[in-house]
């Protein structure tokens, strides 16, 4: 049975190309689910306009469903609400990026 800590350690693999951090680092992962054979994200991105908006939630299907090939179906759901924020990245995240709270 896949795990959620499981689908975190593979959403680690996933880099924003912009940011050069991990999505679950950089705070972009707010949910997952596991349940029946299937695996749900919920993700933001950093801004609605963001340009690899397209390339991330693809990642996140793609490599999901290559890491878990017994997952009957993998779901990206994007959402904007909460907005996203420099303090849902993880302190040592926003310490490489040089942000402070």
């Amino acid at each position: 049975m896949i795990t959620r800590r499981d689908v975190v350690e593979i959403l680690r693999r996933i880099v924003d190309p912009e940011i050069g951090l991990n999505i679950v680092e950089t705070g972009l992962v707010y949910g997952i689910d596991t349940a029946n054979g299937r695996v749900r994200v919920v993700m933001t991105m950093t801004t609605p306009a963001c340009p690899v908006t397209g390339y991330l939630t693809g990642e996140v299907e793609t490599t999901l469903r290559e890491s878990f090939p017994e997952v009957q179906a993998v779901e990206v759901e994007l959402v904007w609400d909460p907005p996203w924020d420099p303090l849902m990245m993880s302190e040592d995240a926003r310490d490489r990026l040089g942000w402070t709270a």
